[in-house]
C-alpha cells in the first residue's frame, strides 16, 4: 500500500524530470569540454537526450531504475504489478527507438547510469571513441 495520498504521490510524481538530469547534464558538459558539438533533447523521435545531427548519431542517458537496469533496476515493493508494466513499455520503446535510428542509418548510443556514476571520464572516453569512429 502507498504511504501517501494519491495528491501527494501525484506532486512527487510531477516532480520528476525528464529532461536537465543530472546524470544527462554531466556527460554533456564532459563531451563539450572536450569540444564535440551537439543538440539537446532536440525535438526528435524518442527525444534523445544528445544527438549530432549531420553525424547521424543520438545519444540516450538511461536511469537505472526508469530503463529497466539488469544489474540495478529493482521494481518497487508497492504497487509493484504497474511498476513491472511501465518498465517493461519503456524498455520495449527504448528497442523500438533503437530499431528506428538502426533503419534509417543512425548510430544509438546508450549509457547507463551506473556507469556514469562509477567512473564518468571513462564513460565519456568510450564515448569519444564512438563519435571519433565515426568521422
Amino acid at each position: 500500500m502507498d504511504n501517501l495520498s494519491k495528491e501527494q504521490r501525484r506532486k512527487v510524481m510531477q516532480s520528476i524530470r525528464s529532461t536537465g538530469t543530472g546524470i544527462e547534464n554531466a556527460v554533456s558538459k564532459a563531451l563539450w569540454r572536450r569540444g564535440f558539438r551537439f543538440r539537446r533533447n532536440a525535438t526528435l523521435p524518442g527525444k534523445p537526450d544528445i544527438s549530432i545531427k549531420r553525424r547521424k548519431i543520438v545519444i540516450f542517458v538511461d536511469s537505472c531504475f526508469w530503463h529497466g537496469c539488469p544489474i540495478h533496476g529493482k521494481i518497487p515493493k508497492t504497487n509493484s504489478e504497474y511498476w513491472d508494466e511501465k518498465i517493461e513499455r519503456n524498455k520495449k520503446r527504448d528497442e523500438y527507438i533503437n530499431n528506428y535510428y538502426s533503419s534509417i542509418g543512425w548510430k544509438v548510443v546508450r549509457i547507463w547510469e551506473h556507469s556514469i556514476n562509477a567512473d564518468l571520464e571513462a564513460t565519456i572516453d568510450e564515448i569519444a571513441k564512438i563519435l571519433i569512429i565515426k568521422d
